[in-house]
């Protein structure tokens, strides 16, 4: 870790504070599909019933799942990495996963046509974006 009175403490607690956030975002989002994959499975084939995606909902829901999992657990790994080792590429690609699935999960809401849940996605696809370019500087 930096020296608190340095710029580069600022970038290393940015750094953190995103790895941190996404790590808590997608590690409960992605095992709770896991832990509750039937009502998942339930609640998504009744949104996706009137979509072009209406028969490829399990797959969608295994990818999404695996890419929030994955997402999750390398952000979870970055923040340590952050604070053990002070490098930041672990938290990057946590970062980029966690932008990629933060796509598909918009695409589906699109697709589904509820755009209120799409737009509900803004925010943390922005912040996914910055944690990318944050854990870039150096």
């Amino acid at each position: 870790m930096p020296s608190f009175e340095s710029t580069e403490f600022t970038y290393w607690l940015l750094q953190a504070l995103c790895a941190a956030f996404l790590a808590i975002l997608f590690l409960q989002s992605g095992l709770d599909k896991v832990i509750d994959w039937k009502g998942n499975l339930g609640w998504l084939t009744g949104h996706f019933a009137k979509s072009p995606l209406r028969g490829m909902v399990p797959l969608m829901l295994a990818v999404i799942t695996v890419l929030e999992i994955a997402a999750g657990a390398l952000s979870g790994a970055g923040l340590v990495a952050l604070v053990a080792t002070g490098s930041a590429t672990l938290a990057f690609w946590g970062a980029l996963l966690s932008a990629v699935s933060l796509v598909a999960l918009f695409f589906g809401q699109r697709m589904a046509k509820e755009y209120a849940g799409a737009g509900a996605l803004v925010p943390y696809f922005l912040l996914a974006l910055a944690a990318v370019f944050i854990t870039r500087l150096r």
